[in-house]
């Protein structure tokens, strides 16, 4: 049985992305309050899995979980696209009439704004989660409270779907990355499947130095699907990129990382996997 670490309780986004993208294993969750708390379980024990976001089509990037990637040294070895579809659970014996204030992580509350607009005598609140916000509603009876989150949460703490489908955009995905100790990644993907890398280097502050590596990519026919850039604390107007690419000749894109490493600074692979398919 894989041990999987995510950020978040049961019946949340996370939850529902670990059981998807291991669909045909048993798993046991490790369920933790922060995404440093994912690093900080797989440090102690080699045979964690971590699953977090990475990227959501509406609201961006998770920039922090860039930094916790590069920083804890652990490898991607595969990702997961999964539609997010949100809706409100309340207390079941209560209705419309009866909610006072709506409780949901920031990124769920900004990704069903126009619904939230709709009903400007409601509260909203911040949290720290979606399906935990329900599970807190349910737990202390806060009567008048709502929790946006997966319908999937209802059942696990006693809520009733007061609404489905309120986000704003119907074209909502998160990315989510799976990552494991560097020493367990080839027990958890197929080499030969490998199509996909993700890395992160430094340039000198001269002219033309991105462009110089972005013609090397060209060259190899490697294709670029993301590129992020984030300030280096303390090292004004210098930043870290960090670079998705995709490839179909996977020496090719060898080739391509040893051409540019003599353009960049700091170069480090974070993971080389198979691209994800999006999960509907």
């Amino acid at each position: 049985m894989k041990k999987i670490a995510i950020q978040g309780v049961e019946g949340s986004y996370h939850d529902m992305a670990a059981h998807q993208y291991f669909e045909h294993e048993p798993i046991e969750l490790i369920c933790c309050t922060t995404f440093e708390d994912v690093f900080t379980a797989m440090s102690q024990d080699n045979n964690v899995i971590g699953l977090l976001a990475i990227e959501n089509t509406i609201a961006g990037s998770l920039l922090h979980n860039y930094d916790l990637l590069r920083e804890h040294r652990m490898t991607i070895v595969g990702e997961h696209k999964m539609r997010i579809s949100h809706s409100l659970l309340c207390l079941p014996d209560e209705g419309w009439d009866d909610i006072r204030e709506i409780n949901s992580h920031p990124v769920a509350l900004a990704q069903c704004r126009e619904f939230l607009q709709r009903h400007p005598d409601v509260k909203v609140v911040e949290a720290d989660d979606t399906a935990g916000s329900a599970a807190l509603i349910s737990s202390k009876q806060m009567k008048g409270h709502a929790a946006i989150c997966s319908k999937s949460a209802a059942p696990l703490y006693g809520m009733k779907v007061l609404q489905e489908g309120i986000e704003t955009n119907k074209h909502n995905f998160t990315r989510f990355l799976i990552v494991s100790d560097p020493w367990k990644a080839d027990e958890l993907r197929e080499r030969s499947r490998i199509n996909k890398s993700t890395i992160v280097f430094s340039l000198p502050h001269t002219e033309g130095s991105l462009s110089q590596v972005l013609s090397i990519f060209s060259f190899y026919n490697i294709n670029l699907t993301k590129i992020q850039s984030l300030p280096i604390i303390g090292r004004e107007w210098e930043y870290l990129f960090y670079v998705d690419v995709t490839f179909a000749d996977y020496l090719r894109y060898k080739q391509s990382i040893d051409a540019i490493t003599p353009l960049t600074k700091e170069l480090q692979i974070l993971g080389e996997y198979e691209e994800g398919k999006s999960y509907v």
